[in-house]
């Protein structure tokens, strides 16, 4: 008499059988779990606009392909004469597709505390730039624009730290560079970062 606590050959198919069915399922399930988190990674920066200090606004969509320069700006910063040193890098490489775009923020050491017409007397009047300006924007920390958002994602130890942080977006979309407010945009570093970026497919 055979015992009942002892599978018979069929029943240990079967006993297989299922594992093999479960496991495959797991593993399908693992699948679906990866196949839910595509968000942040596969989003590029063109994904994202933003509202124009003179009104409208800054589509990143409208330069899909063109390699980008975001910078978090300031009047009052130590930094702020490199509104001139950005305006070169704009007048030099405009031509070839290059874009900057300037977002004031008053994050740092409240030193963007004024309105659009105070932004714009100093950016634009004093400096003369005629590269793209935002309106005044949150940069850092979770109330922080969706751009720096993702941009913090991205590259988590790269976010900015102080005004004139620059991002430098390649014609893919994603982060090809960061280069925080020390290194002035007449740096080689920086110039030869924008060559890299217009020169790649």
């Amino acid at each position: 008499m055979i015992p009942t606590n002892i599978c018979s050959g069929d029943e240990t198919k079967m006993d297989r059988r299922t594992l093999i069915v479960a496991a495959l399922a797991a593993a399908a399930g693992s699948g679906a779990l990866h196949a839910q988190q595509p968000a942040m990674s596969r989003i590029t920066a063109y994904a994202f606009s933003f509202p124009a200090l003179s009104g409208g606004d800054i589509r990143l969509a409208d330069y899909a392909g063109h390699p980008l320069m975001i910078v978090n700006t300031a009047s009052l910063c130590g930094f702020t004469p490199q509104y001139a040193g950005l305006q070169q890098l704009w007048t030099e490489f405009r031509d070839r597709g290059f874009v900057i775009i300037g977002v004031p923020s008053n994050d740092f050491g409240a030193q963007e505390p004024g309105g659009p017409t105070e932004i714009a007397e100093t950016a634009q009047h004093q400096y003369g730039v005629t590269f793209p300006i935002a309106a005044k924007a949150v940069v850092k920390g979770a109330n922080a624009h969706p751009f720096y958002r993702w941009a913090a994602e991205a590259r988590p130890k790269d976010v900015p730290r102080w005004n004139f942080h620059k991002y430098l977006i390649g014609r893919d979309g994603y982060i090809a560079d960061v280069f925080p407010e020390s290194v002035a945009p007449d740096d080689t570093r920086i110039r030869t970062g924008i060559a890299r970026a217009l020169a790649a497919a």
